[in-house]
């Protein structure tokens, strides 16, 4: 075999310097590179690896929070109002939703809604971080419910939330008083960033929902589930349990409230009845009520305009935020004035035409053809103007008005309610600051039987008779007796709170006392349809003025327009010989107190005594 010898040629020592050279160069790089990988795996496996593990796991890890039940509200008798029951909604998170819009258009037809309402749901929470669900739509039936859990996996992201909404047991019963619940809007969760409340929570807007709740909503519970990478959940891994929020236990009578609100239905007005000895409130009832169903996961526009544009305005509260002339119920304190400063007496008697003149102008008794001769217990029982006109303009408004606010007039009542208004009691000097004019005795005439510029609140009337029944005890009006924990333990009692006390002599409300009684009683009583058989009521009639319109004077009441017809007072306490409860009813454009108002305070009444009535008949 031929051998092949290579011939090596001769090296250059010039360029194998230039190889090395290059080479070293090559490795250094290599070895600096390989450097920082290792120190990069070094930062993110050893130094920061626990915190990756922890977000590796919080990937798949996932908290809820889960809402507590609200607590409930009982009548004195421990007769359920408001409880809860499962509130089912659709929520939608936008991280497990890989296409958003398949998942939209699938939910529109299933939730019955326009796209466009989910959108701008989606818009409302845009701000909101992505794992944060989207609320699409609430409280849906069992037929939707069925559907999406049926078809959850064709569903990615898309949720059944269920949370403890109210019952309204009575329907809208104490509506104004209780208040309703409404989502969170972005202020309040603002301002509550501290309270662990969430985009979609529910929050108390009105009322005891909102007065109280924090008492109400208790402690929310936490729930954490592994996930799967849609979102699905695989296992609970650890739970919390929420902890119920307090009950209220409010003085309410239940039944009592019942016949109150049934006797106002299809009316505007309110039924007060308080226990004269020491603030509570039986009965609380504005109407019309408001529809708390509709409030349910958010009223719709369609409902909200329909409650605004009803004529009998059912967003006032009528017991605390009605402000109308108190009428002929002010005669009560016209009388105690004119009794305390000695301008009348038990024998002092003025005649009644049906007018008097003042300055030239005529001033009008409600009965044209005049009363005649009467006393002080008797114009009370006839409710004759002329003679009020009279000790009004003997007393002076400036007297007047010192009495009324001793009799709470004029003030707010301190009950713990929303926007109570605080009516009107006027002075010359408040005409002064307020109209910069003087004060003129024709207006003392008005203000002296309850209309020119004197406003009050059912809530202040009851208050007033509730004093009268009491000698002069001015007590806080008051509709909660306790706070309770979820096995009905008292947490917090409430105890009557006086406020202060009538001006004037006790012994003068006993001619005061005898004159209400014989509106009931009395042959010429102006509310003697109103006597029960079994008890005696003590009460007082009024008719406040709304508008002077000549041109209504002799047309039949029912042709007269709703607007322009005169409110109904009537107010009573009873037992007369020992007082138990005052009894307030105001009847918006009810006309008359004596066939508007005071058929409805017999109903009250009647409930009220039934068991006593009842001993009587037998």
């Amino acid at each position: 075999m031929r051998q092949v010898i290579s011939k090596i040629q001769k090296i250059n020592e010039a360029e194998l310097a230039e190889l090395k050279k290059r080479v070293n160069i090559a490795t250094v790089v290599i070895l600096f590179f390989a450097m920082i990988l290792v120190v990069r795996l070094w930062y993110l496996q050893i130094l920061r690896g626990p915190d990756y593990v922890k977000l590796s796991e919080n990937n798949r890890i996932r908290m809820q929070w889960i809402n507590a039940p609200r607590g409930n509200i009982w009548d004195r008798n421990g007769k359920a109002i408001i409880t809860n029951r499962p509130f089912f909604n659709v929520t939608w998170v936008r991280e497990d939703a890989p296409n958003p819009d398949i998942v939209l258009k699938k939910m529109a037809v299933a939730l019955n809604v326009d796209i466009s309402e989910l959108l701008e749901r989606i818009r409302e929470g845009e701000d909101y971080p992505r794992y944060v669900p989207i609320r699409l739509k609430e409280d849906i039936d069992w037929k939707t419910l069925v559907y999406i859990e049926n078809h959850r996996y064709d569903l990615p992201g898309v949720r059944i939330e269920v949370l403890p909404s109210r019952e309204y047991i009575h329907n809208n019963l104490l509506s104004h008083t209780i208040g309703y619940l409404g989502r969170i809007n972005r202020k309040e969760l603002e301002a509550l960033t501290d309270e662990n409340y969430q985009p979609n929570d529910l929050i108390g807007k009105l009322g005891f929902e909102k007065l109280y709740e924090q008492r109400l909503r208790g402690e929310k519970g936490q729930r954490y589930v592994e996930v799967d990478v849609q979102g699905f959940e695989q296992r609970e891994i650890a739970l919390q349990e929420p902890l119920s929020g307090n009950d209220i236990k409010l003085t309410i009578d239940l039944d009592l409230q019942k016949t109150a609100e049934k006797a106002l239905e299809n009316k505007g007005g309110a039924v007060i009845v308080m226990e004269v000895n020491s603030g509570r409130l039986l009965a609380f009832a504005s109407s019309p009520p408001l529809e708390l169903e509709e409030f349910i996961g958010g009223i719709s526009q369609k409902a909200w305009d329909k409650m605004e544009q009803n004529k009998m305005h059912p967003f006032i509260n009528k017991t605390i935020q009605g402000q109308y002339p108190p009428a002929s119920t002010y005669k009560l304190i016209t009388a105690m004035a004119g009794l305390s400063e000695g301008v009348v007496t038990k024998d002092t008697i003025f005649y009644c035409s049906g007018s008097m003149m003042l300055h030239g102008r005529r001033y009008h008794c409600w009965k044209r053809g005049g009363h005649g001769a009467v006393t002080l217990e008797q114009a009370l029982e006839q409710s004759c103007d002329v003679y009020f006109y009279q000790v009004g303009l003997k007393v002076g408004v400036d007297k007047l008005a010192q009495y009324a606010r001793s009799f709470g007039l004029g003030q707010k009542t301190g009950i713990k309610l929303e926007h109570e208004k605080s009516g009107l009691i006027p002075t010359t000097a408040w005409k002064l600051k307020h109209r910069n004019e003087i004060w003129q005795e024709g207006e003392t005439m008005s203000a002296a039987i309850g209309q020119g510029f004197d406003l009050a609140t059912p809530l202040q009337i009851c208050q007033m008779t509730a004093m009268i029944a009491n000698n002069g005890v001015r007590y806080r009006p008051q509709i909660i007796e306790a706070f309770l924990d979820e096995s009905g333990n008292v947490i917090e009692q409430f105890e009557p709170i006086e406020d202060g006390h009538m001006l004037g002599d006790r012994k003068d409300l006993g001619l005061v006392k005898a004159g209400m009684v014989a509106v009931v009683n009395g042959q010429h009583g102006t509310a003697r349809h109103v006597k029960l058989d079994g008890v005696t009521v003590a009460g007082k009639t009024g008719t406040a003025q709304v508008v002077r319109l000549a041109q209504f004077r002799h047309l039949p009441e029912d042709e007269v327009p709703y607007e322009y017809r005169d409110h109904a007072w009537f107010t009573a306490y009873a037992p007369a010989e020992k007082p138990e409860i005052a009894v307030t009813v105001l009847l918006e454009h009810g006309m008359h107190g004596s066939s508007g108002a005071a058929p409805i305070a017999k109903e009250v009444l009647e409930s009220y005594f039934a068991d006593r009535l009842k001993k009587k008949a037998e």
